[in-house]
């Protein structure tokens, strides 16, 4: 009896081992973008078991199966899948298409410029599918109505006039008609906001009769007032010289443009001299009066007297006043006569 209760523990213990010496694996390891199919608890040794990727995923790599080992643990999976994608949704005609990635569930967004307004939604997401949740929408431009037109004026439409509607960036010219001035901007434009620029208006200018200028005289003397643009010519008496523009124009302000002025001529002081004028070496008496041009430049030649060499030193006629440089000796009427050759302007030069 003992023999046979041994006997029946030992086969007990046996039979125990024999169910419990194999291990089970528990779920298996996830996948990014993936699931199992049929996923289970538990499964066997030797179990094999598919990966599926999810919508919106694409399998990239690896396998799809995977097998429960002898140890109750499951081998890394070597499966991956990667999110679709869409294609680009397209350009936006007078817009803007914002997107950092064209993957499953991303979002694109959609701006217009300024003027434009956007007709259509302003995102889209990409979907399981690789196609988009909306449509590409449209930016269509700001519209106004017809610019006003100044009083005593025209307008020129750039483009072509259809109905009463014009759209942003339209633009017009204006003009005021003969004798009136155009006060403000030339050109007008549609705005983003709806709106034209300013009107400008036209408005009738004129200026004052022109007054004379000193030494001087007008092309007529007929004294009345001038509408804006006419012109008025000035000139001067003899041995005088025009400084500025010899014609004066009525402004839009009412005011003429600035007049000219009539510049004295200069007589050289001295009466004995050998001068460079005009690009040539002279003697002074071949100057008429001994006289010189306001703004012009004359050299008189000045001696260094410890390198015995001459030089010259220019001076200019300023409105009647020329000043005769410091280093200029005059020479007497025998060396200026008989002994020009030892002149300043003579003898060799420094």
């Amino acid at each position: 009896m003992l023999k046979r209760l041994v006997l029946l523990l030992v086969c007990e213990v046996s039979l125990y081992n024999l169910v419990t010496s194999a291990k089970v694996c528990g779920r298996p390891p996830q996948v990014t973008g993936a699931y199992v199919q049929y996923e289970m608890q538990v499964y066997e040794p030797g179990q094999e078991i598919i990966y599926q990727c999810n919508p919106g995923y694409k399998m990239t790599a690896g396998s799809r199966k995977n097998i429960c080992r002898a140890t109750g643990t499951w081998p890394s999976p070597t499966m991956k899948c990667s999110p679709k994608l869409c294609s680009y949704p397209g350009s936006l005609v007078n817009g803007h298409v914002l997107f950092s990635s064209l993957e499953f569930q991303t979002t694109v967004n959609f701006t217009c410029l300024e003027g434009y307004i956007l007709h259509g939604h302003n995102d889209s997401e990409c979907q399981h599918d690789s196609t988009w949740s909306n449509p590409l929408p449209v930016c269509k431009p700001v519209t106004c109505g017809l610019p006003e037109i100044p009083k005593y004026g025209l307008i020129k439409h750039h483009t072509k006039l259809t109905g009463n509607t014009t759209y942003f960036g339209d633009t017009v010219q204006y003009e005021c008609s003969s004798p009136y001035v155009l006060f403000g901007n030339e050109f007008g434009s549609c705005s983003a906001n709806g709106n034209w620029t300013e009107t400008p208006e036209c408005k009738l200018v004129t200026c004052p009769p022109p007054t004379d200028i000193e030494n001087g005289f007008m092309s007529f003397a007929i004294l009345r007032k001038h509408g804006y643009g006419e012109k008025i010519r000035y000139g001067c008496k003899p041995n005088y010289v025009l400084d500025g523009s010899m014609e004066i124009q009525c402004e839009k302000t009412g005011h003429w443009s600035t007049k000219p002025v009539c510049r004295a001529s200069c007589i050289i002081s001295v009466k004995r001299a050998r001068i460079f004028y005009n690009g040539q070496k002279k003697w002074i008496e071949e100057l008429p009066e001994r006289r010189v041009q306001h703004a012009d430049t004359v050299a008189f030649y000045c001696k260094d007297k410890d390198r015995g060499c001459g030089y010259p030193v220019l001076t200019q006629c300023v409105d009647g006043n020329l000043i005769i440089p410091s280093c200029y000796e005059e020479p007497s009427k025998i060396a200026y006569s008989v002994s020009y050759r030892s002149l300043p302007s003579e003898i060799k030069q420094c």
